[in-house]
């Protein structure tokens, strides 16, 4: 069993200004889906002993200048982390041209050029992106819509989780928390929301 926290959107003042080390050693990796100051990751993977993967968001391209110190990035990425295959895809439906920003053509290319990758892990366990996928927990505007290829990347190769961000639970938009897409789970990872990931073993 593995403890995955993900973060996204907005620092959490439990995990950061009200940090008290309670949580030291229940956590086991922690993910970032996005736009999320750089040393708020550099913080978290210090004080909680744990590894940080992270993903661009629209808004992160400080990360040019300030990366976050000690974490490791999985943009356009497939890795093996301790047995978990994870894919990284962040960025968001391109809507005034910043960095982190693509079309729906984009974002294809983007996975597509990591076939030969997916193909050797024959496939992959978690999907982490910043956006949604297209009519699953996305908006109606543009910065806010999904991509539809995140739902043929769940419909083709089943992975167990689906992490996002960008769209803030605080936005009033009526979406769920946790949801399901045929066999995969999707969270929206907005602040903070630790699960349990059953390994192998488990």
């Amino acid at each position: 069993m593995m403890n995955i926290l993900v973060v996204a959107d907005v620092e959490s003042k439990v995990l950061w200004d009200y940090f008290d080390g309670s949580q030291k050693g229940q956590i086991d990796l922690i993910i970032s889906c996005g736009d999320l100051d750089a040393d708020y990751l550099s913080f978290l993977t210090t004080m909680y002993h744990c590894d940080v993967l992270y993903v661009h968001g629209n808004h992160d391209e400080n990360y040019k200048i300030n990366p976050p110190e000690g974490c490791i990035c999985i943009d356009d990425q497939l890795i093996n982390y301790q047995g978990i295959r994870i894919l990284g895809l962040g960025g968001s439906m391109k809507y005034n041209g910043g960095t982190y920003q693509y079309t729906e053509a984009q974002m294809k290319l983007r996975y597509m050029r990591l076939w030969m990758q997916i193909q050797k892990y024959h496939g992959f366990d978690i999907l982490v992106t910043h956006a949604p996928a297209k009519g699953i927990h996305d908006g109606e505007d543009l910065p806010h819509q999904g991509f539809q290829c995140f739902c043929s990347l769940m419909e083709k190769y089943e992975p167990a989780y689906f992490l996002h961000g960008h769209v803030h639970l605080n936005y009033g938009y009526q979406i769920p928390r946790v949801d399901k897409f045929r066999k995969t789970t999707i969270i929206n990872g907005f602040e903070k929301y630790l699960f349990e990931y059953k390994t192998a073993g488990d």
